[in-house]
């Protein structure tokens, strides 16, 4: 009866220091501006995704032709109630070259961007996680093989790694977060070796050893998640870039496929019309700017409230 006492107070205690921990981290979060700043943009744009539907008055792949009378193609933005005349149709961010709503194709684009950001950035923080924790664990010739394995990826610029990777497999939205996922997974392996070669040498991590604890238990339950804060940051950077890079790959005409909306895809199709009807590309550049700014500055700020030497601060 003792013994299962114990356990439970020590069950209790160690929630309760989880619980105090991440209290702490969170307040200190919210007391970064850029956080919050980044953070509340974010949420709009998660709304805007979610309720795209909802929020645009068109199918984005809805064609205009016959259905709207005196619609035309690269029509400027027109709202009533800002003084465009009643007898024009209503189209907040004008139509687009194919005589689509372009606020229409702009909010749908949001769903694709951000699952682009989450996909492929998940997918290279799983792999990169995996490989990196081996390497900075392991050591030897596992960590040489994985780490010059990952300095040959990280020796070429990655959008035109990237763009080989689409070259070869083919063009294609599929294809096209794949390379970024790759080119993407250097990064990561090298930010939790770097944390797993720290961590490692912890006394709590000797104790663990010292007491017969597994290895595999030891890293995955002891060492990996004190090594998640610069992960967790770098991943909010990296969403950024690989929106980037997916929006360069599209402009280039390598990664989504028209009549997908995705802002990339956008501004490729209307390049040519930056001074005949620059709203066609002054619209996505802004979406795509908004967005990557929101991850950067929410990047910026976990990062400033992870770094243990603002602790006491």
């Amino acid at each position: 009866m003792a013994a299962i006492t114990d356990s439970s107070s020590d069950q209790s205690t160690k929630d309760y220091r989880a619980n105090s921990l991440f209290r702490l981290t969170l307040r200190r979060v919210f007391r970064q501006r850029s956080a919050i700043i980044g953070g509340t943009i974010l949420l709009f744009l998660v709304f805007v995704a979610i309720f795209a539907p909802v929020l645009a008055p068109f199918d984005p792949d809805f064609v205009l032709i016959g259905h709207e009378e005196g619609i035309k193609r690269r029509t400027d933005p027109c709202i009533h109630i800002l003084g465009c005349p009643e007898d024009q149709p209503q189209h907040i961010l004008g139509t687009d070259g194919n005589v689509r709503d372009e606020f229409s194709r702009v909010i749908f684009g949001t769903r694709v961007s951000l699952f682009i950001g989450f996909t492929t950035v998940g997918f290279a923080i799983i792999i990169g996680t995996l490989l990196g924790a081996l390497g900075g664990f392991l050591g030897g010739w596992v960590d040489n093989l994985i780490m010059r394995f990952m300095d040959v990826l990280l020796a070429f610029p990655s959008l035109l790694l990237a763009i080989a990777i689409v070259s070869v497999l083919g063009h294609g939205l599929q294809n096209a977060l794949l390379a970024i996922a790759i080119v993407s997974i250097p990064i990561y392996a090298r930010v939790v070796r770097g944390s797993v070669l720290s961590v490692k040498e912890q006394e709590y991590v000797s104790a663990s050893k010292a007491l017969g604890g597994n290895s595999w238990h030891i890293l995955f339950k002891r060492i990996l998640p004190n090594s998640v804060p610069p992960l967790i940051v770098q991943g909010t950077l990296g969403i950024a870039t690989a929106i980037l890079d997916a929006a360069a790959l599209s402009f280039l005409g390598l990664g989504a496929q028209p009549p997908m909306a995705e802002w990339g895809t956008m501004l490729g199709s209307e390049r040519n019309q930056v001074f005949t009807a620059p709203h066609l590309v002054f619209f996505p550049g802004l979406a795509i700017m908004i967005t990557v700014l929101a991850f950067n500055l929410l990047g910026d700020g976990l990062r400033d409230a992870f770094d243990p030497r603002l602790a006491n601060k």
